[in-house]
C-alpha cells in the first residue's frame, strides 16, 4: 500500500536501464504490472513512484534475471496467488503485528491481483470467480472504512460484483477489473440515498477498541470525496494519478484533498500525523472487524436473479402498455362527431303571457277562429265526451 522500506527501488534512469536489459517495453512491462503504459513511464521519468504491491512486482520484475521467460514470469506471479487470497482470511494476524506484508494485506485490494491470474483460458463464471475470491474479502473492509457499516459494506461489494457480473464482456477486457468493481462498490457505498432507507437510519455498533472507535469517527466526519480520496491514497496504497482518475478529480485537486483530510485526522489524532502510522492504523482499523464476503457462486446467482426479475417486470410492464394502447384504439371514436351548436337567443317573438284573464285582442282572436268552418284537416277540435 505505501512504500516498503524493505523494498530498495532504483533510480528512475536505473528503472530503464534494468527495464531494457530485460528487452521488455513500456507496454509489455505495464501488461505484466497490470498498470497503463503512462503509469510506467511517469516511473521512469521519476514524477511518481509505485506504492505497495505494485512497487514489490515492479521491483522483480527489473531485477529479475533476463534468462527469464513469460511463463517463468507467470508462474512466479500464480505463486503469490494464495498469498493473496489469505490476506482476507486472516484479519487477526494483521491486527496483532506491524510488518510491512500485513500491512499490504488488510486494506490493499490487490489491484495487480489481475496479473497474477493464469493466462489459460478460463469459462467466464472461472474467471468472476476467481476475480471474486482475490478482490471482496479486501473490498468489503476498504468499504467499511467509508461507510462504518458492516451490512452495507458487504452489500456495497456484492452488488458491485452482480453488476460486474451482469457487465462481464465489458469487464473482461477492461484493463483494470478489480478498479472496476472497486469504484462501483464506492459509488454504492457513498450513495446518499441509504439514509432514507429504514434499515440504516439508526447506526451500528462501534468497534471495540477506543483508538479503532476514535479513528472511525475521524473518517466519517469527512466530506465523502475526501475520505474516498484519502482511503484510495493511504489505505490501498493507488499512485496519486490513479487516485485522481478514480475520484474523477485531476491531480492537484486529488493531492489538495490528501493533504486536508490527512490534517483533519492529525487535527483530532496527532499520533497519526505520519503518513506510514495513518496507514498502519487504517489497515489496523480495517482489519479488526471479521467482515466476510459471500461465496462467488452465492453472488452470480443472486446477480442472476435480480436480472430475470428486472426482465419479468420489463416484458410484463411492455404487455401492459400494449394492452392499454390496444384498449384505447378499440373504444376511441372512429368517426368526427360534429359538436352541439352553442344556444342562441332568438328576437321578434311576443314574451309567454302569464296565466290570467284574456285582454281584448285575445278575446277577438279567439271568437274568430271559434266561428270559421271546422271541417277539413286544417284544423283540430278536441272532443268532449
Amino acid at each position: 500500500m505505501t512504500q516498503s522500506p524493505a523494498t530498495p527501488l532504483p533510480a528512475p534512469k536505473e528503472r530503464r536501464r534494468l527495464r531494457e536489459d530485460q528487452s521488455l517495453t513500456q507496454a509489455e512491462m505495464a501488461t505484466r504490472l497490470g498498470v497503463s503504459r503512462a503509469t510506467v513511464r511517469s516511473w521512469e521519468t521519476g514524477r511518481t513512484t509505485p506504492r505497495g504491491r505494485k512497487r514489490e512486482a515492479y521491483v522483480r520484475l527489473l531485477t529479475a534475471e533476463p534468462t527469464h521467460t513469460p511463463a517463468e514470469v507467470n508462474a512466479r506471479q500464480q505463486e503469490t496467488a494464495p498469498e493473496l487470497v489469505g490476506a482476507g482470511a486472516g484479519p487477526a494476524s494483521a491486527h496483532k503485528a506491524r510488518p510491512a506484508d500485513s500491512r499490504e494485506r488488510s486494506t490493499g485490494d490487490g489491484e495487480s491481483r489481475e496479473s497474477a491470474l493464469p493466462e489459460s483460458s478460463l469459462t467466464p463464471a472461472q474467471a468472476f470467480d476467481a476475480l471474486y475470491a482475490f478482490c471482496a474479502p479486501a473490498l468489503v473492509r476498504q468499504t467499511y472504512l467509508l461507510t462504518g457499516r458492516r451490512e452495507l459494506a458487504r452489500e456495497s461489494v456484492e452488488r458491485a460484483f452482480q453488476l460486474a457480473w451482469h457487465r462481464w464482456p465489458e469487464v473482461a477486457v477492461d484493463p483494470d477489473p478489480a478498479g472496476w468493481v472497486r469504484a462501483t462498490a464506492y459509488e454504492y457505498a457513498l450513495s446518499p440515498w441509504h439514509r432514507l432507507r429504514p434499515r440504516y437510519r439508526h447506526p451500528e455498533a462501534p468497534p471495540a477498541g477506543a483508538a479503532d472507535r476514535a479513528l472511525l469517527d475521524v473518517l466519517l466526519d469527512l466530506p465523502p470525496v475526501y475520505r474516498r480520496t484519502l482511503v484510495l491514497y493511504d489505505g490501498v496504497g493507488l499512485g496519486l494519478p490513479e487516485t485522481a482518475a478514480e475520484t474523477e478529480a485531476s491531480t492537484p485537486a486529488a493531492a489538495n484533498r490528501v493533504l486536508h483530510a490527512r490534517e483533519a485526522v492529525a487535527a483530532r489524532l496527532p499520533e497519526l500525523a505520519v503518513p506510514e502510522e495513518l496507514h498502519w492504523r487504517l489497515a489496523e482499523l480495517a482489519s479488526s472487524e471479521r467482515l466476510r464476503a459471500a461465496k462467488p457462486r452465492t453472488v452470480r446467482w443472486y446477480g442472476e436473479r435480480r436480472a430475470q426479475q428486472w426482465t419479468r417486470a420489463a416484458i410484463a410492464f411492455t404487455v401492459l402498455l400494449i394492452g392499454v394502447t390496444a384498449l384505447t384504439l378499440r373504444t376511441a371514436p372512429d368517426h368526427y362527431e360534429a359538436p352541439l351548436s352553442p344556444p342562441e337567443t332568438i328576437h321578434g317573438l311576443p314574451p309567454r303571457a302569464a296565466p290570467g284573464p284574456l285582454s281584448g285582442a285575445e278575446v277577438k282572436l279567439r271568437a274568430k277562429l271559434k266561428s270559421q268552418t271546422v271541417s277539413g284537416p286544417e284544423r283540430l277540435i278536441p272532443e268532449f265526451r
